[in-house]
């Protein structure tokens, strides 16, 4: 048996500033805008949604740039 092991990534498609809802909904397999709704929700209270925001942003690493090999028939 194989097991995936799921990492997280800064999304390279669904992202509106630096990718980390984006990559989050992706890792939790959920809709990246109840994220983003979660961020502002947690950052109007206080401030500890832009703070996570950021620290997010510089550790978490961006998704990997997978270049495909298109093979052509002769």
């Amino acid at each position: 048996m194989t097991e995936e092991i799921k990492k997280l990534y800064r999304s390279r498609n669904d992202r509106m500033l630096g990718g980390v809802c984006g990559g989050l909904s992706e890792y939790f397999r959920i809709d990246s805008t109840l994220i983003r709704l979660l961020f502002v929700a947690f950052a109007l209270a206080g401030g500890p949604g832009l703070i996570a925001y950021i620290i997010m942003l510089i550790v978490v690493p961006e998704e990997p740039y997978y270049e495909t090999t298109v093979i052509e028939d002769e």
